[in-house]
């Protein structure tokens, strides 16, 4: 399981998927950077009525109290600050998430722009051969799109569709959500039990 877990979050729909992984990584006792985006700020706000403030200070303050008692340790970074320890090759997360990823920060990825904050932490865990996994938005893809997603594939990072299954039977949004938040920390190694598992007796007809 990584100690250190970069959480990103976009401006793409998708907004509970952030949120939820950011639960489950906080309560399985992982130390979560996380990033934000500004148009992020306003995906959280539409889709979930939450207030992501501009200060980091005051997110974390905020989240802290959303997520009282929790075992992890969570550090809020601001758009531009360019010191973050997450910005250098010398003190990068054992893994990263951008989730909700929008498709432009994934192109920026793609070609390896890093203008902002975001973008540099994932330049560099990249770099640094660390995990890159990133949860773009909803459908439909462009050619444009998918030949970005090949290239970071080809460059080590897990492109993860936010693509619930159903052969769990899913009675409630929150079990979708679980679904597609269970994938990803299976991808971190990080253990969960946000559902049954494939060949479980629960997920037989």
């Amino acid at each position: 399981m990584p100690e250190t877990v970069c959480l990103a979050f976009t401006g793409a729909s998708g907004m509970p998927y952030g949120v939820r992984l950011l639960e489950c990584l906080l309560a399985a006792g992982c130390r979560v950077q996380l990033l934000y985006s500004q148009v992020a700020q306003i995906v959280a706000r539409q889709e979930m009525g939450l207030d992501l403030p501009a200060r980091a200070s005051e997110a974390r303050a905020g989240l802290e109290e959303r997520y009282p008692g929790l075992p992890g340790r969570l550090e809020v970074y601001g758009r531009e600050e360019w010191f973050a320890p997450l910005a250098s090759g010398s003190n990068p997360p054992d893994a990263m998430v951008i989730c909700p990823c929008s498709l432009g920060t994934l192109a920026a990825i793609a070609q390896g722009l890093a203008s902002k904050l975001i973008e540099r932490a994932a330049d560099v865990v990249i770099k640094e051969g660390r995990k890159l996994i990133l949860v773009p938005r909803e459908t439909p893809l462009s050619v444009i799109h998918l030949e970005n997603m090949l290239r970071l594939a080809r460059a080590g990072a897990v492109i993860l569709p936010p693509c619930p299954g159903f052969y769990h039977h899913p009675q409630r949004v929150e079990e979708l959500v679980d679904f597609v938040v269970a994938r990803i920390l299976d991808q971190l190694q990080v253990r969960h039990a946000l559902m049954p598992r494939w060949g479980d007796a629960s997920t037989a007809p």
